[in-house]
């Protein structure tokens, strides 16, 4: 049992957002693409989202962009929803599979939260209890952002016991060089990066 796991496809990670990632628009059109051409692959979909209430100093006034950023995906706000064309997707997985299930993990209400395993559903499931209570295995991982938390989100699940695979046409990075840094590292973790 397989899962596609997209991280984060928000619009403020979105070009023109106030936390934009050059490429996230063109991944987001990849994923309907990958969705449709692998029709019945997909036993879940799950859909991660920042869905910041007080997170702390993850917002910064002068932030670093690695460890603080600007005020981004503020809960209950038009950044904090998933793009018109991360939606899109999720219209198309279901024309495809429509037997699968899709659910949605919000993190980092209170804190930063990189990875989609820090998340929780909306009866407070935990994204790895969520997906072995779906019986899944492996899981592919797109979305943004390839050096944040597609990275994060691809090592706790390896840390989990999950079969992780990267389609690397499917993700976008903040930063070109630490992109390239993290998919390394994700692959020497044990990651398919394909």
């Amino acid at each position: 049992m397989t899962a596609l796991v997209i991280v984060d496809a928000q619009n403020d990670f979105s070009e023109g957002g106030a936390l934009a990632v050059s490429g996230a628009v063109a991944a987001y059109q990849a994923m309907g693409v990958h969705v449709v051409g692998r029709a019945g692959k997909y036993s879940l979909l799950v859909t991660t989202r920042d869905e910041h209430v007080d997170p702390g100093d993850h917002f910064a006034a002068e932030p670093d962009f690695v460890d603080s950023w600007p005020v981004h995906c503020v809960a209950g706000t038009r950044g904090a929803a998933l793009h018109p064309l991360a939606l899109r997707v999720t219209d198309l997985f279901a024309e495809v599979n429509p037997h699968a299930e899709w659910i949605e993990v919000t993190k980092g209400a209170y804190c930063a939260a990189y990875s989609g395993f820090e998340g929780a559903t909306a009866a407070g499931v935990g994204l790895a209890e969520a997906l072995r209570a779906a019986g899944v295995e492996r899981i592919d991982v797109c979305g943004v952002a390839t050096d944040h938390c597609v990275r994060a989100t691809v090592l706790d699940g390896l840390r989990e016991g999950f079969e992780v695979h990267v389609p690397t046409g499917l993700i976008a990075a903040v930063d070109p060089d630490r992109g390239a840094a993290a998919l390394a590292e994700m692959a020497d973790a044990g990651a398919i990066v394909e």
